[in-house]
């Protein structure tokens, strides 16, 4: 099985992440993991903590000589800032507590007065450093780790931005996921289309002089998945649900889709179900259907022209393009601080600030890749097994072998 764990805090001295289930074989390097960490602090309306952080991995355990060993993989992050934060974050009891930096006031839509009810804390601090999504960094550290294994076998994740703020890009041509990615990774927004990569700026530029803050939609594409990832037979073994809990658990998200998502509620099915076709032979395939894939190298193949299901039908994969879209609110931690009440004096007050963002959708495109790359690694993992890189590539070429002849 497949798993991982974080920990650590926003202005900790450090976050940690540590991947069990990862197969021998592998080679990863911090470059490669680096690349994403970058990823995910760029992006048009980030906040000041960008200035000071620049995420940089260190590879602990788990590799040796540039491959995995099948034991767990520790990552481990250090937060430059925590030499601003070294008595109000210490382990131990410090010499003097500094008053200023315990938060007795309550943000609206954080997790601070939940948090601080649940686990009984009078200084909400313990409980905003962990739920910050500065944690997640230590997910996209992860997640690219999982993005390894997959590219090993041709599957590849990617994401871009289609909405800020109520600017809105719609995507009108036939998928091309390699062409989208290349236009986000060039877009300060990481949305493909430059006209609406600008109006998405204009409308970030104009909630940072309001003070207030943006949220947006995303969608982020999964290709090479072959069919059969995922189960049927058990709630918790459909793919889908997997892949929606993963996005549900990034900070601020508020809402996930498959396929063409919540839109199927006023459409017709037979507008909404992608008919099947099959192609006899190798070389017989169709213009428009090869356009359609196939993304996973075997034929023949069952295949369909549409793809409102979003490359999951009955909770498995079924070889098309995995397609999901997610949306996320805006920062709750506003310039503008809306109302709160102190959680000792019960009195009014404006809620306290701190550093934020006034968009953070780019940034969690990128995290949200991780989390997907991360769930599909594990699924692919269940369905062909094995210990080593090489006993899964046996495996995988036998079960495309079945799916071939099917």
């Amino acid at each position: 099985m497949l798993r991982y764990l974080t920990s650590g805090e926003s202005h900790g001295k450090e976050l940690t992440a540590i991947i069990e289930g990862m197969p021998t074989g592998l080679d990863i390097a911090a470059a490669q993991i680096d690349r994403d960490l970058a990823r995910r602090q760029a992006g048009y309306g980030r906040g000041g903590r960008m200035r000071i952080e620049t995420d940089r991995v260190e590879i602990t355990s788990g590799v040796r000589w540039g491959m995995t060993t099948g034991s767990p993989i520790a990552l481990v992050i250090k937060n430059r800032d925590w030499e601003n934060w070294l008595e109000a974050m210490a382990v131990a009891i410090p010499d003097a507590v500094e008053d200023e930096r315990q938060v007795t006031r309550p943000r609206p839509g954080h997790a601070d007065l939940a948090g601080g009810i649940k686990y009984g804390h009078r200084d909400l601090r313990n409980v905003l450093e962990r739920s910050s999504a500065r944690e997640t960094a230590a997910r996209v550290a992860a997640g690219a780790v999982a993005k390894r294994l997959l590219e090993s076998f041709g599957i590849t994740v990617a994401s871009w931005v289609v909405e800020i703020g109520g600017v809105r890009w719609t995507r009108v041509r036939r998928l091309d996921a390699a062409r989208l990615f290349a236009g986000a990774e060039a877009s300060q927004v990481r949305c493909p289309d430059e006209g609406a990569s600008a109006r998405m700026m204009r409308r970030i530029d104009k909630a940072k002089a309001e003070g207030d803050s943006v949220g947006g939609v995303f969608e982020v594409a999964v290709t090479g998945v072959p069919p059969g990832l995922g189960s049927h037979v058990q709630w918790d073994r459909k793919l889908d649900a997997r892949l929606a809990a993963a996005l549900m658990s990034i900070q601020a998200i508020k809402g996930v889709e498959v396929g063409v998502g919540f839109k199927a509620a006023s459409i017709p099915g037979s507008k909404t179900h992608d008919e099947i076709f099959y192609m006899a032979k190798a070389g017989t395939m169709t213009k428009a259907a090869h356009a359609a894939g196939p993304w996973w190298p075997r034929s023949p193949r069952f295949y369909r022209k549409t793809n409102n299901a979003g490359g999951i039908e009955g909770g498995m994969s079924n070889g098309e393009p995995i397609m999901l879209r997610a949306v996320m609110k805006p920062i709750p931690t506003l310039y503008r601080p809306l109302r709160s009440v102190d959680i000792g004096t019960k009195e009014p007050f404006k809620a306290s600030v701190e550093r934020s963002d006034a968009c953070a959708v780019p940034a969690a495109a990128v995290v949200a890749e991780a989390a997907v790359a991360f769930e599909i690694a594990g699924a692919f993992m269940e369905k062909t097994g094995g210990d080593s890189l090489a006993e899964i590539k046996r495996n995988y070429e036998g079960y495309l072998a079945q799916v071939a002849e099917y």
